[in-house]
């Protein structure tokens, strides 16, 4: 075989994953998927699980139990204690999920990217004026979890909640067959905007959560984001939460991707490049001095 016939082979397979995952009634097969993946009558759930694992290889080993009443019991499990080391360093800003590495850089002026050469805008993502004057020249990345990773989501530094806002929105796929084909796909997609103080900056740094396609939703530790989804405007919930450097925060009920926005000092760490894999805990970014 050819290596033109295996680059035609694999661009063919990334358009049929792309038909199969987005040319569909996604957000009704989302609502199903839902309902379908509580259930724990004993066939559905075991045949479930088996082609879970078939398919999506989740890491079980590191899971804090063995048994799953449902799929979507094993979706959204936690880990044993002991399976993340947290990086205590004062000066450092921990990934506050497993993820693959995306798009990620400096916000030039109120633009960021979805891949090479696909600009969004920051205030289209975040809905929110103010927030755009403060990550202007900021740091961004793009945090991307499969199916099959652990889905929750934990705090990158001491510090405490101060706000959410929820917008809804679609439930695109976020992979990178539609990355490439759709346009400000995070700005379409369902996402909780989480204001997070830290102790450390009086700015705040931000947590985008974006939803997907056969995402149930997302949840919240310290609160209840709103149930209606079918409007377009955002929805401003006031927080008080506390927390410290990978206390949880929350979780998806599937695999979707997390938006990191820091203010201008903040810098990446050296070892955080496209494609690259980072589990929660590990060194995001570094704080100024």
């Amino acid at each position: 075989m050819t290596i033109r016939a295996v680059i035609n082979g694999l661009a063919e397979n990334e358009r049929l994953n792309f038909v199969l995952t987005n040319r569909i009634p996604r957000r009704a097969l989302t609502r199903f998927m839902g309902w379908f993946s509580k259930l724990e009558q004993p066939l559905i759930r075991d045949g479930s699980l088996a082609l879970f694992k078939l398919f999506c290889t989740p890491d079980l080993a590191e899971a804090k139990k063995h048994k799953f009443r449902s799929l979507h019991d094993c979706f959204v499990r936690e880990l044993r204690e002991g399976a993340r080391s947290i990086d205590r360093t004062a000066s450092v800003l921990v990934s506050p999920c497993d993820g693959i590495i995306g798009a990620s850089g400096s916000v030039r002026d109120d633009t960021l990217l979805q891949v090479k050469g696909s600009p969004y805008a920051l205030d289209e993502l975040v809905r929110a004026p103010e927030l755009v004057a403060h990550y202007r020249h900021g740091t961004y990345v793009t945090l991307r979890l499969t199916a099959g990773m652990y889905h929750r989501f934990h705090a990158p530094y001491d510090g405490r909640a101060e706000r959410v806002v929820h917008i809804p929105g679609d439930a695109w796929n976020v992979n990178p067959a539609a990355l490439k084909r759709i346009d400000r796909l995070y700005c379409r997609n369902e996402r909780a905007v989480l204001g997070l103080k830290l102790d450390c900056d009086e700015r705040p740094v931000t947590l985008v959560a974006v939803a997907a396609v056969l995402v149930a939703g997302i949840r919240l530790r310290f609160l209840d984001l709103p149930g209606q989804r079918s409007h377009g405007r955002p929805t401003v919930v006031p927080a008080s939460a506390r927390f410290q450097k990978g206390d949880e925060l929350g979780w998806f009920e599937h695999g979707s991707t997390i938006l990191v926005l820091a203010p201008p000092g903040y810098r990446l760490c050296d070892k955080i490049t496209d494609g690259g894999l980072i589990r929660m805990g590990q060194p995001l970014l570094l704080r100024p001095e």
